[in-house]
């Protein structure tokens, strides 16, 4: 079934239940739709598009912060059979532009965040580019743009009932870009489709649950664990901001009872505990059942304090890649806390294999490339065969994550390929040596690179941000290391803030810019 498909069954059924609520804590503001709203939105807004010449197979490029428009937008964008193209909020204008003139777009959609940005670029993209669509303040549109409460006036608020297969292109996501330029993925609906009954059948939403979203919309991982909710037709909330008062808040006055966390902001509510800045006898938690991480390693002495701190919680981990459709692939599993540091086993409907450079399979306990086959893989690299073909080979998509399984199929992190040191001859994994580190107490962050070295090669870096409060010297975090074997030891080290993305992975090439020098 479509995801389109669903909205409008979640409509039929529950027409006046609310479906999303958006806090905004730092402006003191709630807003909410229902079933109803958010279906007679998606078509409203799919209606305009049409209107204006937007046809199956167009391409539409979606540029929000996470709001209450972002979701009745997107799906208005594929109720037309059009591809939507949701970009990274934190492109600058360069990358957003590269990503577009790959796109094509005909239509731009656009928060008011954005309009420095759009501006800068606008001659460059209006080659293909008909139309503009603002959604934000009035008096911020800028004159190129049609307000989006304009654009969607004269619009039907029925399904325009474009004719879709379940195999028809749906979207373009773009990787993160932490190794390179963002390269486009594109997914078909059945991608979509099986994404919302992975994560459903992983976390066994029911129609009662309350998904609490605070990770970004334009990615894979935000959606798709929101779509598990979404295709029982349960509530969820948007919250714009990520203190730990606001979750806690969000969390008590919502009744959420599923979180998913990103690493620094578990890390932010545990130092809140540890610093008694929140009272959590303030809170009501008792509905909140499962709290869940992913879209970068997670260290295992962090879920263990969760778990002390929150004992009934369940907790799963979930790899993933935008190229399979976000997480799930691989999952810990609710019923496997025992594996905490492993990332799991195969998803639902999914298979995994460990090889060696030429594509063999490895034995258990030998690290190799982690390989993934299932529904969720994506089509292709949008216009970029030489890259598709070396990614996806036989329906088997390369993560290009190093990983090793053990002997009970649970399946254990070791490291992206381009991210490995080499040092005198020998590989250190910087997420071991992350792990490692972050049982150190006054520990907030940490991220490891290799620095070229004339005699070894390369030596193992560390880039610590010490936690509020604390206090840490470059001797007290050697003493540290001397558990660790000789060659994994940090040879230099900074202090200095962890730069991460939106969606929570350490921006290597950010820290191997400023510190290999």
């Amino acid at each position: 079934m479509l995801i389109t498909e669903i909205l409008a069954r979640n409509a039929r059924m529950y027409p006046a239940e609310v479906a999303l609520v958006e806090r905004e804590p730092a402006k003191n503001s709630r807003r909410e739709i229902t079933w109803n709203a958010f279906d007679q939105d998606a078509s409203r807004f799919a209606n305009a598009l049409m209107l204006k010449g937007v046809r199956k197979g167009d391409k539409v490029v979606h540029l929000l912060m996470n709001c209450l428009e972002w979701l009745p937008t997107y799906f208005g964008i594929q109720r037309t059979g059009a591809w939507a193209v949701p970009l990274n909020f934190r492109f600058e204008a360069d990358i957003i532009l590269a990503c577009s003139l790959l796109a094509e777009p005909k239509v731009f959609v656009f928060g008011e965040e954005f309009v420095e940005r759009i501006t800068e670029i606008k001659h460059k993209l209006d080659k293909t580019v008909r139309h503009y669509v603002f959604i934000g303040a009035d008096d911020a549109c800028p004159d190129f743009a049609d307000r989006y409460a304009d654009f969607i006036r004269e619009a039907s608020n029925q399904d325009p009932a474009v004719a879709m297969e379940i195999t028809d292109e749906a979207a373009i996501y773009f990787t993160s870009g932490t190794t390179g330029l963002p390269k486009g993925v594109l997914l078909t609906h059945r991608c979509l489709e099986h994404a919302a009954y992975v994560e459903n059948r992983h976390h066994n939403q029911t129609h009662e649950d309350n998904f609490l979203c605070i990770p970004p919309l334009y990615h894979t991982g935000a959606k798709m664990h929101w779509l598990g909710g979404f295709i029982v037709g349960a509530r969820a909330v948007i919250l714009k901001g990520a203190k730990p008062q606001w979750i806690l808040e969000a969390i008590s006055e919502e009744r959420a009872t599923i979180v998913w966390l990103l690493v620094p902001w578990a890390h932010d509510i545990l130092i809140a505990y540890e610093n008694g800045d929140l009272d959590f006898s303030r809170y009501r938690m008792g509905q909140w059942r499962l709290m869940h991480i992913g879209a970068q390693p997670v260290p295992p002495n962090l879920i263990r304090a969760w778990k002390k701190l929150f004992p009934h919680h369940q907790y799963d981990t979930n790899y993933g890649l935008t190229e399979c459709t976000g997480p799930g692939c691989v999952h810990l599993g609710i019923e496997n806390t025992h594996k905490i540091g492993s990332i799991g086993i195969p998803g639902f409907d999914w298979e995994c294999r460990i090889v060696d450079f030429d594509g063999n399979n490895l034995p258990d306990g030998e690290p190799g490339e982690l390989l993934v086959k299932g529904p969720g893989v994506m089509k292709e690299y949008y216009n970029n065969p030489e890259a598709s073909r070396e990614t996806v080979v036989d329906g088997w998509l390369h993560t290009g994550d190093i990983a090793r399984k053990d002997a009970e199929g649970f399946y254990w992190l070791v490291d992206r390929k381009k991210d490995l040191i080499i040092t005198g001859g020998e590989n250190v994994s910087p997420v071991e040596v992350e792990h490692f580190f972050m049982a150190h107490p006054a520990i907030q962050d940490i991220g490891v690179i290799g620095t070229p070295d004339m005699r070894l090669g390369e030596v193992v870096t560390a880039i610590i941000q010490v936690k509020p409060g604390k206090s840490l010297s470059e001797a007290e975090v050697l003493a540290f290391a001397e558990e660790l074997p000789r060659y994994k030891r940090p040879r230099i080290i900074f202090f200095d803030e962890v730069p991460r993305n939106a969606t929570g992975k350490i921006e290597k090439p950010r820290l191997r810019e400023k510190f290999i020098k």
